[in-house]
């Protein structure tokens, strides 16, 4: 094992080439005022697997492979089921 970042998302978008939008989510509590607050980062992430929007996936860092990709799909973690009536606008 190596000691790259990893982390988990969800796709948000494959319409590329062999890259997919990853939204990293991340809960804390501020500092001062103790409050929860969410945060989320989104990142493009080269996928040979073969994303569906949805599927929660983990990525870890790589040399930069593009301009804005320096993150790799390693595994799908959950798969996001779909039914065929799932159309535009839902």
């Amino acid at each position: 094992m190596n000691n790259r970042r990893r982390m988990t998302g969800v796709v948000t978008s494959n319409k590329m080439t062999k890259t997919v939008v990853v939204e990293i989510t991340r809960k804390f509590r501020h500092p001062l005022y103790q409050k929860v607050v969410y945060s989320s980062k989104r990142v493009k992430a080269h996928d040979e697997i073969g994303c569906q929007i949805g599927d929660q996936v983990q990525i870890v860092e790589s040399a930069p492979i593009s301009r804005d990709k320096r993150w790799v799909v390693e595994s799908i973690v959950k798969r996001e089921i779909r039914n065929a009536d799932q159309g535009v606008g839902e």
